[in-house]
């Protein structure tokens, strides 16, 4: 039986593409310190291949955490949570859930940088490029906690800054279209 965090392959591809969005965004904090480290890019363009249909989940399984043991390759909080989106974003072929922890990241690196926005602006921005399909999509998702099958259990992701970030991004998320 599939863990409910790794929802259907259609929607695993409309939150990939989502998640790229989110990790390309803070892509240019690991790049400043890195750049000739072409490990997170990669990763996001193999999300947004695998959101197009362009690869097959099963080889990307195998590949997912390439880009975030970029985040080795840096010293700054800001740069290595950046590392981490991306290879989250590129996580997202294997589990869905992994889309909210690029996002979680990318705001992370947002807040961890001094380019004067907050976790709570970045989330805003992701919020304001999430598709309805991609919300509905993501709203599929056990809340944060609930499900210990995957990156929404109770390990890195539910605790601190990111648990926070995933629990604003949830709540939004669940919020009628008509309310937000």
């Amino acid at each position: 039986m599939l863990s409910p965090q790794t929802l259907s392959i259609e929607d695993r591809r409309l939150a990939a593409a989502w998640a790229a969005d989110c990790a390309e965004r803070v892509l240019p904090i690991f790049e400043a310190e890195a750049p000739t480290d072409d490990r997170p890019r990669d990763g996001i363009a193999r999300a947004r291949a695998f959101a197009r249909g362009e690869l097959e989940a099963a080889g990307e399984i195998r590949r997912r955490f390439v880009a975030g043991r970029a985040a080795q390759a840096v010293r700054s909080p800001a740069a290595r949570a950046a590392a981490w989106a991306a290879g989250q974003a590129a996580g997202v072929a294997h589990m869905g859930a992994h889309a909210l922890g690029a996002a979680a990241y990318a705001a992370k690196a947002v807040a961890s940088a001094t380019h004067g926005r907050s976790s709570a602006e970045e989330i805003d921005w992701q919020l304001a490029q999430m598709s309805e399909p991609v919300r509905q999509a993501l709203a599929r998702l056990p809340q944060l906690g609930e499900d210990s099958s995957g990156p929404l259990g109770a390990g890195l992701l539910a605790s601190g800054e990111l648990g926070a970030n995933i629990r604003a991004i949830q709540a939004a998320i669940r919020r009628t279209p008509d309310s937000r």
